[in-house]
């Protein structure tokens, strides 16, 4: 079961918000019982990437056996720019 300050893994890509499979975030917020999770992914210097809403489909736990690996995040466009 997945709660509240684990680090989760990412089942797949959130162009939208430059997220890529296997990335890994924070849970900050388990809704119900665990029908949905408050999700942040942070930069390696702290600052928030995106914090989303997110299915449990869309997550999985991270397990030990696995380990970390380091990308640069995609650049966004702001909201309503071409």
């Amino acid at each position: 079961m997945i709660r509240e300050l684990d680090s989760v893994v990412l089942t797949h890509d959130i162009e939208d918000w430059g997220l890529k499979r296997g990335d890994v975030g924070a849970v900050v917020h388990v809704y119900g019982e665990g029908s949905a999770y408050e999700v942040e992914f942070v930069t390696a210097d702290g600052h928030t990437a995106a914090l989303l809403t997110l299915e449990p489909t869309d997550v999985r736990p991270m397990s030990g056996e696995e380990i970390l690996h380091v990308r640069p995040l995609a650049k966004r466009e702001p909201a309503g720019s071409l």
